[in-house]
């Protein structure tokens, strides 16, 4: 043990002193090849020490530890070469599990490597949630920083804006206060305008306090930052259940119609993805606003696709005529496209009037370019004279474009006047 003690451990450090002054010299002296996985200097230094004898694994990483604490030392650090191996060549589950480790750890000592272990990504958005880590870890201790390295270092095009709104996500969890202040004196417009700034701060206050987010939101001026908020919010409050999502949509304020519509129509969208029935319900309850036929279309969007039988038996029981005859006009473009005679099948059972008509004329619309014939056919039958005229009028220039001969034929027959 004691020879071991005064021979081979002093060996092992001392040539983990001369592999680490050999990767640096290279290093300092040749640029690393483009796109390669790891630079000559440090394969050779891990051939090497693969290849130390006598030397147990406790030993082997002293070794390795030696390395990695003289190359931190230096005044303009490499990153370490573990990391830049998996930074550059593993798979991704190898380099995010690696990355994530090197984020949790990160503090004002090592924002430096961390940062350099980002950048040995490709650039772009494809490395949008290892900078989403980056900016969050790093506006835990030093907010501002990441602001700037996210204003100054970050590509303008594909990564600056996403980079600043995960900062200022992270500081406002932290204090909402300081990143609104950060948010309003760095805003890119005009005093009290539409800042896309404060979006990334109810981001973050969603994951803490969402009425605090919610507050925030309701202050913000009409624009594209309060319509990407909103969006946010609709996400977060459709996973709260179906009737706190719905009390929140329907307290947005009237004065705002067409931001009301937009949330309506945004949460209607969620839902009925979620909860066909509880949506169908909620449609029925909706008195009459814009924002009711955007969620009565989201909802047979989804429901058509699934059954549209049951999505007419539904409509077919609408008691309000207004929300019926739209119901109708949606699940006939909607189903002609799915299956066109069954569609024909169920405006057949309908009895004429001018309530079906704008379903017909969406049926028209959709049938013409595989059935002209019978889209003229349809479009006659239309009651209104302006939407029959309309109508018509399209399926026959359809028509006359693959079948002139007929076209012109049914012309003759049927109104000689038409053009």
């Amino acid at each position: 043990m004691n020879s071991f003690l005064k021979i081979v451990l002093p060996w092992a450090i001392s040539l983990g002193v001369v592999f680490f002054l050999g990767f640096y010299t290279g290093n300092q002296n040749a640029k690393p090849p483009s796109g390669g996985i790891i630079n000559e200097a440090v394969e050779g230094n891990e051939r090497k020490k693969n290849t130390v004898s006598g030397i147990d694994n406790h030993k082997a990483m002293l070794v390795e530890d030696l390395l990695t604490i003289q190359t931190i030392t230096e005044s303009n650090p490499p990153m370490p070469p573990n990391l830049q191996r998996i930074m550059q060549g593993g798979d991704i589950v190898e380099r995010l599990g690696t990355y994530l480790d090197a984020v949790r750890s990160m503090d004002r000592s090592n924002v430096e490597l961390v940062v350099k272990a980002f950048e040995e990504l490709p650039s772009g958005y494809g490395r949008h949630l290892e900078m989403k880590l980056l900016m969050r870890s790093w506006a835990n201790f030093d907010p501002e920083g990441a602001l700037a390295y996210a204003s100054n270092s970050l590509d303008a095009k594909s990564e600056r804006r996403f980079g600043i709104s995960e900062a200022l996500a992270g500081w406002a969890v932290k204090d909402e206060q300081a990143a609104i202040s950060w948010a309003q004196a760095n805003h890119p417009g005009p005093d009290k305008s539409d800042n896309p700034l404060l979006v990334g701060i109810v981001k973050g206050l969603i994951e803490t306090d969402l009425e605090a987010a919610n507050r925030l939101f309701l202050g913000l001026p009409s624009g594209t930052a309060r319509w990407q908020a909103s969006s946010l919010l609709a996400e977060k409050f459709s996973t709260q259940g179906t009737g706190k999502a719905i009390q929140w949509a329907e307290s947005y304020p009237k004065d705002d119609p067409r931001m009301r519509e937009t949330i309506l129509g945004q949460m209607g969208a969620r839902l009925a993805r979620q909860d066909l029935d509880a949506t169908a319900n909620w449609v029925k309850s909706m008195s009459d606003e814009p924002g009711a036929y955007r969620v009565m279309e989201n909802l047979i969007h989804q429901w058509a696709n699934q059954d549209p039988g049951a999505t007419a038996s539904w409509i077919n029981e609408l008691s309000d005529p207004k929300k019926r005859k739209h119901a109708m006009k949606e699940l006939s473009g909607r189903w002609a496209g799915i299956d066109p005679s069954a569609t024909a099948d169920w405006l057949n059972s309908q009895p004429p009037s001018v309530q079906i008509d704008p379903a017909i004329a969406s049926f028209v619309s959709r049938i013409q370019g595989v059935d002209p014939e019978g889209a003229v056919g349809w479009a006659s039958s239309i009651s209104d004279p302006a939407l029959r005229d309309k109508s018509l009028k399209q399926a026959l220039n359809t028509w006359q474009q693959t079948d002139p001969e007929k076209a012109n034929q049914w012309l003759k027959k049927n109104d000689p006047n038409q053009k």
